[in-house]
């Protein structure tokens, strides 16, 4: 099992070896612009959960002013069937 081990690693030296300084940087590059890819499309994930979110609380605001005007209206209903019996 132990000259399989010491095969082993002695490949993956020879690999990492292999790669050259050229083909690291390349790899580095395409990395670091998948990496502001990502950025860009985070970023703009975000600002429509964040638009969302605002229209959301606005239709949630403009819904409690319409129902308070609601209750107002069957406050007042109420209190004038009240006077009326």
């Amino acid at each position: 099992m132990r000259p399989i081990a010491v095969a082993v690693s002695a490949a993956l030296a020879l690999a990492a070896a292999a790669c050259t300084e050229a083909e690291q940087d390349e790899t580095q590059a395409d990395a670091n612009e998948a990496g502001a890819s990502l950025q860009e499309e985070a970023a703009q994930v975000g600002s429509a959960i964040e638009a969302g979110a605002k229209e959301v609380a606005q239709e949630i605001d403009e819904g409690t002013d319409r129902l308070a005007v609601e209750a107002d209206e069957q406050e007042a209903e109420t209190k004038a069937d009240a006077r009326g019996n």
